[in-house]
C-alpha cells in the first residue's frame, strides 16, 4: 500500500531577483521516506527545498505538504527544518540549550516552557551528542558543534517531517558520523526526510530515493547512486521528462 504524500510538488517556478531558478518541478514525497536532492551549485536544490517551507515565494505551480495547499497549512509543528549551517545564535549571547528551546516553542503551549517541553529539548541534545554541552556558548562550539545544536533544534520539536540543507557541509568526520546515526534514529521512528546533499557520503544506507536538479529541472527520481560518495549516476543515460529538450543526457561528472 503506497504511503500518503508529506510534500507534494507540481510545476513549481520560482526566481530569485529576476532570474529563473526553479523551471517547473515537479516532486513527492512521501510518508517515512528518506529522500536526497542532488545537484551541482546552482541548480536549484536550496531554492526547493526552501520554497516548500515558504522562505521563498512560487511563480507558478502547487506546493502542498500532508495533503494540504501550502497557503492554508498552519500546523508548522510538524516540519522541522535545518538551514546551510550558520552560526547557531547569528551573533546573540545565548547557550545550547536556550537555541535548541527555540525550536521546541511551536510545540510548547502559549509559548510556556513545561516538564514535557524540558524532556523533549534534553532528548534532542541527547540524540545529537550536545547533551554535556547544555549549557555552554554557542560561540565557544566548533563547526560541526553548531550544526548538532541547529539539528537539535529542528528535532526539540519532534517533527513528523524533516528538512535539512546540506547537513554536512564543512563539517568534521565525527559529526558526520554523529548525524548520520541521529538521522538513522528519526528514519526509525517513522520521520519523513528531504536532504539536500552534495553527495550521499555516510548518508548513503538511508537515501530511499536521489533526486537530480540540474538548471532548476528534475533530472533523475529514482534509486540514489550506487557507488558511495560518487557524484555521478552511472547507468542513467536519459532526459527526464520534465527537463527542457536542450538539456542533455546525465553523464559522469554531473554533480562535480
Amino acid at each position: 500500500m503506497t504511503s500518503e504524500p508529506v510534500i507534494t510538488l507540481r510545476g513549481v517556478r520560482a526566481e530569485l531577483g529576476s532570474r529563473p531558478v526553479l523551471r517547473g518541478i515537479d516532486l513527492t514525497v512521501r510518508r517515512g521516506e528518506v529522500v536526497a536532492l542532488l545537484g551541482a551549485n546552482g541548480s536549484g536544490k536550496s531554492t526547493a527545498v526552501r520554497s516548500v517551507i515558504g522562505q521563498v515565494p512560487v511563480t507558478a505551480g502547487e506546493i502542498e505538504l500532508f495533503g494540504a495547499p501550502q497557503r492554508r497549512f498552519r500546523d508548522w509543528a510538524r516540519v522541522g527544518y535545518v538551514p546551510q549551517r550558520t552560526t547557531a545564535a547569528g551573533g546573540v549571547p545565548a547557550t545550547v540549550t536556550e537555541i535548541v528551546s527555540a525550536g521546541r516553542l511551536a510545540r510548547s503551549r502559549f509559548g510556556l516552557f513545561r516538564k514535557a517541553d524540558r524532556a523533549a529539548v534534553r532528548r534532542a541534545l541527547e540524540l545529537v551528542g550536545m547533551a554535556d554541552r547544555a549549557d555552554d556558548s554557542v560561540d565557544a562550539l566548533s563547526g560541526g558543534q553548531h550544526q548538532r545544536v541547529l539539528i537539535a533544534r529542528a528535532l526539540s520539536a519532534e517533527p513528523d517531517l524533516l528538512i535539512m540543507d546540506e547537513p554536512m557541509a564543512g563539517v568534521d568526520l565525527a559529526s558526520q558520523e554523529v548525524l548520520a546515526d541521529t538521522l538513522r534514529t528519526q528514519v526509525e521512528r517513522g520521520t519523513t526526510v528531504l536532504l539536500v546533499l552534495h553527495e550521499l557520503g555516510p548518508l548513503e544506507p538511508l537515501i530511499d530515493r536521489a533526486v537530480v536538479l540540474r538548471d532548476g529541472c528534475v533530472l533523475h527520481d529514482g534509486p540514489p547512486p550506487k557507488a558511495v560518495g560518487q557524484h555521478a549516476l552511472p547507468g542513467h543515460d536519459h532526459v527526464h521528462p520534465h527537463a527542457p529538450a536542450d538539456a542533455g543526457p546525465i553523464r559522469t561528472g554531473l554533480l562535480s
